[in-house]
């Protein structure tokens, strides 16, 4: 049984991140992946990430996604390729509603360029949309996509260049924590020792993390790709499009929230959209991969309220995994009975713009034990995941 510094369960987006933080740390690593390099099984596929800084969900983030930002520059270097695109984002909620409220807090915060928009104003700014008449909207110029394959890709590429070595098409059966330190990861073709151990699951959390994965609920996702009408007298292709249409995520009405994309070239044409939690638990090895036609009527009915003219034919559609927390907030930290294990879960929705700073701080708790970056509120032990 060879022994190495870490070893990284899980090399999709945050286990290939943590994967490549150490290995350019100087350390010896093993990362074991089930399925192949930027799989379609998971979470980290799509073609498209939202990323954004003007943080609805809590102003606690905006000091790791500033983080983040030089993260994903930094790989985008070192790979040789293009992860990230800025398109901006608009924010837009009934005018109480946390969507915008939270965004524009953020935003007053931390001193982050925006601009607050009424409905008419963002009709007029980008014509293919059409909030509720009432709505408003916070625009950030600084927001835009990364591409999830190319990122997992990426950390792939730089991790084995720092001598990481990575196997895929194998698959965890159990790892103990030993005495006196370290640990021993069963795998379905060996035995392997480590100093220590990082556990980055995913949808599989439960299995391989117990108790302390438990709360992680792997949900069923869907997105969808539709055609829009550009028949004369609707708006242009162009305004769906990349340099036009911004990333956005609406909530007004009571109505389920919903993110998108452009139309990016070189990618499946049409707006990309889905709602932002499906709210359906699934098994992660029995997921259903077929999306029946009441679940496409349904996405495009709520599309249609913001998107009028989006009323062409379903272009594509896709499932993924959400493996979620009670509270939304990630879990992220060493185990709470073995702090040679370092636990990273619960990311699903909206973890995949942080992916190099999780990287960078699962480096930090793995090798020193505690990290600098403020990750209070993604303790394993808050109140949020007792039971």
């Amino acid at each position: 049984m060879n022994n190495v510094d870490v070893i990284v369960i899980g090399l999709g987006s945050m286990g290939g991140a943590a994967a490549n933080a150490l290995a350019q740390r100087g350390h010896s690593v093993l990362g074991i992946e089930r399925f192949w390099p930027s799989h379609d099984r998971g979470s980290a596929h799509g073609g498209t990430r939202i990323i954004r800084q003007s943080y609805f969900e809590g102003r606690e983030y905006v000091p790791l996604l500033r983080r983040a930002y030089s993260g994903w520059r930094r790989l985008e270097e070192q790979s040789e390729r293009s992860l990230m695109t800025l398109t901006g984002g608009i924010y837009i909620g009934d005018p109480d509603e946390e969507t915008f409220t939270g965004a524009l807090a953020s935003a007053h915060h931390w001193g982050l360029p925006h601009e607050v928009l009424t409905s008419e104003e963002i009709t007029e700014r980008f014509p293919a949309m059409r909030p509720a008449p009432h709505a408003m909207g916070l625009f950030e110029q600084n927001a835009g996509f990364v591409n999830p394959e190319e990122t997992t890709a990426a950390n792939i590429q730089v991790a084995t260049m720092h001598g990481a070595e990575l196997h895929f098409g194998e698959t965890v059966l159990s790892w103990t924590a030993t005495k006196g330190g370290g640990a021993e990861v069963v795998t379905t073709r060996g035995r392997y020792g480590a100093d220590r151990l990082v556990v980055a699951p995913g949808a599989w959390s439960e299995r391989l993390l117990g108790e302390v994965g438990a709360p992680v609920s792997p949900e069923r996702q869907v997105v969808y790709w539709f055609a829009p009408d550009a028949s004369e007298g609707t708006p242009s292709l162009d305004d769906y499009s990349v340099g036009t249409q911004p990333v956005f995520i609406e909530h007004t009405d009571g109505n389920e929230q919903v993110y998108g994309f452009p139309m990016v070239p070189g990618q499946t044409p049409g707006i990309k959209i889905g709602f932002f939690h499906d709210h359906t638990p699934t098994d992660p090895d029995a997921v259903n991969r077929e999306v029946l036609p009441f679940e496409v009527a349904q996405m495009q009915s709520r599309a249609l309220e913001l998107f009028p003219h989006l009323t062409g034919r379903l272009l594509a559609a896709s499932t993924c995994l959400y493996p979620s927390s009670p509270d939304d907030h990630f879990m992220l930290g060493l185990h709470p009975e073995h702090s040679q294990v370092t636990v990273a879960t619960g990311f699903g929705g909206h973890g995949f713009k942080f992916v190099p700073v999780v990287g960078d701080i699962v480096a930090d708790l793995s090798t020193r034990g505690r990290t600098d970056l403020p990750i209070g509120l993604f303790s394993l032990e808050r109140e949020a995941l007792k039971r």
